[in-house]
């Protein structure tokens, strides 16, 4: 299984902590948030990975090859004008036709913390042959996401009050918080008809309304913080410390 990591965002909501780096190398408890990530893929096995970047793209690239990759495999994707997640995906999108083109592929926000369980969400994927599967939680949010009682996407919400956006008709829908985590078939590659900068929401929207299934995964039982806020930053670092403390302390015990 192979994976990207969107990292090519400006940042804006980590300035100051941006002013001078990308956000992917803003630290949590000593460690750069791409670090993390690539930490995290690789606990699943994942050693094939593409990062797209732009704001201060050189430092992610010199940061990467003075760590030796951490090991893995990773590929870069400049991106000299932000293309937003779908094209910046779009751009990606020969990394994931390499070999195995029908392997589902991991797509992760690199602001992002979280203890999802990707091998079951790959295995879920498979299971309901889905052309994209989704993170999501039960969580306040500014935008939702709608699934009906199969599961899948039918719509999406700004906010409470809002009007919703149906692409497919249900009886009833359930309002749910992306969190950024995505696992999807090769085959949605061939199917995202937008071109330049655009996001992935907008065709998973479009092609569920198509009659393509995008599946909910929920994943209300792991820990997930989002790190696009400095505050963020400093709750996830405590977060850090109290697990570590509980590992500790379970290790201990045995």
């Amino acid at each position: 299984m192979r994976a990207m990591i969107l990292a090519a965002g400006l940042g804006t909501r980590l300035r100051p902590l941006t002013d001078d780096r990308p956000k992917a190398l803003v630290e949590v408890d000593g460690h750069a948030l791409v670090e993390i990530t690539l930490r995290r893929l690789r606990e699943f096995g994942i050693r094939e990975v593409i990062v797209n970047v732009h704001h201060f793209a050189d430092m992610v690239v010199d940061y990467l090859k003075k760590n030796d990759n951490f090991g893995m495999r990773i590929e870069i994707s400049r991106e000299d004008v932000l293309l937003d997640t779908g094209g910046g995906l779009k751009k990606a999108s020969w990394f994931f036709l390499e070999g195995n083109a029908d392997e589902p592929f991991l797509l992760h926000n690199v602001d992002v913390l979280s203890t999802i369980d990707f091998r079951r969400m790959a295995e879920v994927h498979k299971q309901n042959r889905a052309l994209a599967t989704l993170a999501v939680q039960d969580r306040e949010t500014s935008r939702y996401l709608l699934f009906d009682e199969q599961q899948q996407l039918c719509g999406r919400r700004a906010g409470s009050g809002q009007e919703p956006e149906i692409v497919r008709p249900s009886r009833e829908t359930k309002a749910l918080a992306f969190s950024g985590v995505h696992v999807i078939s090769p085959r949605l590659l061939s199917r995202m008809a937008e071109d330049g900068i655009f996001s992935i929401i907008n065709s998973y929207l479009r092609l569920a309304g198509e009659g393509e299934k995008i599946l909910a995964f929920r994943v209300d039982e792991f820990y997930w913080r989002d790190l696009g806020k400095p505050e963020n930053l400093t709750q996830a670092a405590q977060d850090v410390d109290q697990q570590l403390l509980q590992l500790s302390q379970r290790r201990k015990e045995f």
